[in-house]
């Protein structure tokens, strides 16, 4: 497994060793002992979920305090975002975008205290997510996906497909107070 740090502190792009052949492929998605090795994160993952989605759907920006989030496309290409909201940080405010896909076979690492979205850029995609807390209502925020405070280059154009509660998020400032 290869661990690549981004410019946001402990988000973290993980690649998994992959082994091809005539056969197939093969690799391992996740091991707790290369994990915490690469992360420096007991993930503990207590809940999976699995969505699709087709081109042009945003999902997000979501936060769940105390969840970490380990993502990865299982089909197409989507572009996921991680915003750090935690408040004593230097990059509070600031967010970071890579892309995931089938046929890079990253996976995402955003730990407790950041938001976090995606956006599907081919014609569909799956996301599995490894959640390290089950979702409280009470708990969740959303944060606008064109909040002009982050300005996220979000590659594409007009307005994405939204759940109602993603359109309704909240400003980023509102977000921090509350």
């Amino acid at each position: 497994m290869r661990a690549t740090p981004t410019a946001l502190p402990d988000v973290i792009i993980i690649e998994p060793q992959f082994f091809g052949d005539a056969r197939g492929f093969f690799f391992e998605s996740f091991n707790a002992r290369r994990f915490a090795q690469a992360t420096g994160s007991e993930a503990g993952f207590v809940q999976d979920t699995h969505a699709r989605a087709p081109q042009g759907v945003l999902r997000g920006l979501h936060a769940v305090g105390g969840q970490g989030c380990l993502m990865r496309a299982t089909a197409g290409e989507i572009w996921a975002v991680a915003v750090d909201l935690r408040r004593p940080s230097a990059t509070c405010g600031h967010w970071v975008g890579v892309t995931l896909s089938v046929n890079n076979r990253r996976q995402l690492w955003i730990p407790p205290g950041f938001a976090h979205g995606h956006v599907v850029l081919s014609e569909f995609a799956e996301v599995v997510e490894q959640m390290t807390a089950a979702e409280a209502p009470l708990d969740v925020r959303c944060i606008r996906w064109d909040d002009p405070t982050l300005a996220i280059d979000w590659p594409f154009d007009g307005q994405p497909l939204q759940s109602a509660e993603d359109a309704a998020g909240l400003d980023l400032a509102q977000a921090l107070r509350d």
